[in-house]
Parts: structure tokens; sequence; C-alpha cells
């Protein structure tokens, strides 16, 4: 299968990327006190200049004390951290890469007494790290516009420090998630109940970070049907639920939807092919990245407990991309493992991608 489609150039508003592939985020926790260091530098500027397009930075955290989880997980906020950060910019940059953060906010998945001010009780909108279970007490509409304020504030110092965008993480369980999700957001005032409400929340970060930088800076947003306290969770169970989903996330700015899944190849909905990210393109109109599991056999959670992964042929990848049915492609354990699997799926050399190691996880390589 021909793999010139992957390595076509892509233009979204102030984004030009040389080919279609994106480092997916990782969570690595090199970053003492939250502040990325020159080896975080280093370990994204391999990977530019291994050929990727474009790189999402690890999960980094918005100013709110109870956004992270550990301590070593990086911030976006602080002068230390934004110099650190600065630094990585400069790197990718230097090795002709694109960057832009993750910016996250952890919510009822932080246990308190592992991460920084242990005394604080985590955030949700319901105080449920998931359905019935109940951890604090639901956040107060101060403590909401707050965190909006937070992720907009963040953009604006990706913009003002050369980030070419930034990703809002709604996936996975995490606080925008948890706002998404029926089963941790069980409030009845405006920012929860239907699923508009329970959009609000997503919706009010995107209009901030869009009024806090530029109409041309790129704003992604990652989301995703399973959560980590449910893989068989689901946000929609027709077209018609997700598009009700989608269309006021679009409307608010979304440029590009990134879209989790576990395993790209799974397709969303009885009766067609298409997965996520392909049912997310045909409703929005919107361009989409793909994600889960691309060049591996394996999902990602044998990874957590350092487990290994054989290498899984890319053609039907290639041939879906080349089809339309999504504009990039997200690589994550397979980047993790090779800084250079582009330029070796672009100049063919198959035969030299390493196989992914749980092992790999133990440094920045």
């Amino acid at each position: 299968m021909s793999n010139n489609t992957l390595f076509t150039p892509f233009k979204n508003k102030g984004l030009s990327l040389t080919n279609r592939i994106v480092m997916a985020p990782m969570t690595r926790q090199f970053s003492p006190n939250g502040v990325p260091t020159s080896d975080v530098a280093g370990y994204y500027r391999r990977r530019a200049e291994g050929g990727t397009g474009l790189i999402i930075t690890e999960g980094t955290t918005v100013n709110d004390k109870v956004a992270t989880m550990g301590a070593t997980i990086p911030r976006f906020h602080g002068d230390d951290a934004l110099v650190g950060w600065q630094q990585v910019v400069d790197e990718v940059h230097n090795a002709d890469g694109k960057i832009m953060p993750q910016l996250w906010h952890v919510g009822m998945a932080r246990v308190a007494e592992n991460a920084p001010f242990p005394e604080l009780p985590s955030a949700g909108p319901s105080g449920l790290f998931k359905p019935g279970k109940q951890g604090a007490e639901p956040m107060t509409v101060a403590h909401i516009e707050s965190v909006i304020e937070a992720f907009a504030k963040a953009a604006a110092d990706a913009k003002r420090i050369g980030m070419d965008g930034v990703e809002i993480h709604g996936a996975h369980g995490y606080l925008v998630d948890q706002f998404f999700w029926e089963g941790t957001n069980q409030r009845t005032d405006s920012w929860g109940g239907n699923m508009e409400n329970r959009g609000r929340f997503a919706v009010e970060i995107i209009k901030a970070i869009r009024a806090a930088t530029s109409p041309d800076f790129p704003i992604v947003l990652r989301y995703s049907q399973w959560k980590q306290q449910d893989y068989t969770a689901r946000l929609a169970q027709t077209p018609q639920e997700l598009e009700q989903f989608l269309h006021p996330l679009s409307e608010a700015g979304v440029d590009i939807f990134h879209c989790s899944q576990r395993r790209y190849w799974e397709s969303e909905f009885d009766g067609s092919e298409l997965n996520l990210a392909g049912w997310t393109k045909k409703i929005t109109g919107k361009s989409t990245i793909t994600v889960g599991s691309v060049g591996l056999n394996d999902d990602f959670f044998g990874a957590f407990k350092g487990e290994d992964s054989n290498t899984r042929s890319v053609d039907d990848l290639l041939e879906r991309l080349g089809a339309g049915e999504f504009d990039l492609v997200a690589v994550g354990r397979a980047l993790l493992q090779d800084p250079s699997w582009a330029n070796k799926i672009k100049e063919g050399r198959t035969d030299e991608l390493e196989q992914y190691s749980g092992k790999s996880l133990g440094s920045l390589s």
C-alpha cells in the first residue's frame, strides 16, 4: 500500500504540516515540580527530527491547585514551567517540527493524598469519580468559572511562547469529560442535565480560548466515548446523538477533533465502517485526527502495566486516510518506542520498526 497519503501536506488555519503524522499525548512524569527539563525538550526534539509532522505534548495542567495528579506531571502555568516549555518549543521548531500543548485538568481522577495540596479535595461537576462513587462535593460555579479562565490563560501563554495551537483534553474521564458524561455529571443547574448543558463547560472553555488568542490560532479538542472508569461508556449511542454532542463544540470554535478510540480500526456504529473520527468529520465537516493502537496489535492499557506489543501493518490505515475518512493520524506507543517511526514508514524501512517494549516508559528515550 502506498504511503503517499500519509506524507502529503496539511493546513488548518495557522497550522501548516508537512505530513499527516501526529504524536499522541502520553503522560511521562519527568518534570520535577511540574517544570519541563532539557531532557523533556530533547525527547520532543527527537520526534520532530524523526519526521513527525505535529507533536501534541503530554497532558500539562492548567492553573488550578487540584488540576494535577502528581508533582512530576508538567504544568502550563508559572514562570518556571513556561520557561521550560519555551525551551521545548525552540528545540522542536529548530528541528522543523510543529508542537502544541495538551491542556489538562484531571478532575476527580486525582487521588488527593498522592498529589500536591493533599489537604484539598479533588474537583468534578458532581464530585463523582464514576457513577455511584462520590469523592468530593460538586464544584461551585465560581470554581467552574475560574477553571475556564485558567484554560484561556494557558492558551494565551501557549501562543505567546510560540506554540502552534492548543489541544483541550476532553477525553478519558478527566474533568472536561466528567462534565460530558451523564454518569459523572448529575448537576441540576445549567452545567448539567441534558447533553447541551453537559457540554457547556467545554463550549465556554473553547470560546474563552478563542477570545484569549486569535481567530487563526488552532484549537483541537480530544474526546472519547470510553472512559478510564468504564471502557464501555458512550456519550452517544447513535449518529444523531453524536451530532447533538458535536454541533455546539464545533460552533464554539473547535478546528480539529481528536477522536480517541482504543483501536482505530473499529467501526463506531452498526451499519457503517466509519470509525469515530470518520463519523465526526462527516457530521461536523471539520478536520479530524484518528488515534488508537496505530502500528501496534494491542491497545495501550497493557502499556501501563509494562507489557510489550507487536507491530501491526498500517495498510488499512493508509487506505482509510486516502479515502478521506479522517485527515490526521496520531501515533502513541510506536513513537514513544521509536522516535524515527515516521521517517522509517516514509522510506519503506518497515523491517527496522522497533517492537514496543513496556520498558520504554522508564526513560525519555
